[in-house]
């Protein structure tokens, strides 16, 4: 993949707090009905951003498929898939 430098570099701008999620082994675990609960853990919106990369073409196709399956933050710094 041509780029995949800059690919990561990107994400280390978007990473935030990544290292302090919990390891949830890849199994989501049930949802409690609570609204302040996130949807999606910082570990699985982590690795989503890695399989992202992995997989985009470039710095430009990256940002734009992070920003499609909201894995961006927005004007107040939360992800629309942990709303």
């Amino acid at each position: 993949m041509s780029g995949s430098l800059e690919v990561r570099q990107f994400l280390l701008r978007y990473e935030g707090d990544a290292g302090n999620g919990s390891a949830t082994g890849g199994v989501p675990a049930q949802r409690s009905g609570h609204a302040d609960t996130p949807r999606i853990s910082d570990d699985q919106v982590r690795r989503a951003r890695l399989a992202v990369a992995q997989g985009a073409t470039g710095v430009d196709d990256c940002a734009e498929l992070l920003d499609m399956l909201g894995l961006t933050p927005d004007e107040e710094g939360r992800l629309p898939v942990q709303r």
